[in-house]
């Protein structure tokens, strides 16, 4: 089951920390928070990526899952979430309650370590 921060990056560190863009994921996950699937959404310049709640949410809602872990990577190696990365969690939190999804995290995945925005209190 993934329901650590250290699980998530033990599954996805090893590639996203080497990336050179940022890169988002959904992890998508069954009731006992084991993964169906994940899917990139969206891979970025070297400084940022756009994401649109509705590009990220698609997935959960076609699978019909109901849990997600939303994940990316700084390709600085710092794992620390920008301002830019809570806003958007705390936006695809909001949209993802309105269709049933549960967000369950954020897991910002730097080069040897990653930090939950959820273990932060970020959202």
């Amino acid at each position: 089951a993934l329901c650590s921060p250290q699980a998530v990056q033990r599954l996805l560190g090893p590639e996203m920390g080497a990336l050179a863009q940022e890169q988002v994921r959904v992890l998508l996950l069954d009731r006992r928070n084991q993964l169906v699937a994940q899917r990139v959404i969206y891979q970025g310049n070297a400084y940022s990526s756009v994401v649109r709640p509705a590009e990220v949410l698609r997935p959960a809602v076609v699978a019909a899952v109901p849990h997600i872990i939303i994940a990316h990577n700084h390709p600085s190696g710092d794992p620390s979430p920008s301002p830019d990365d809570i806003r958007v969690t705390k936006d695809l939190a909001e949209a993802a309650k309105l269709l049933g999804v549960d967000l369950l995290d954020h897991v910002v995945i730097g080069r040897s370590e990653a930090t939950s925005l959820k273990d932060r209190g970020l959202f």
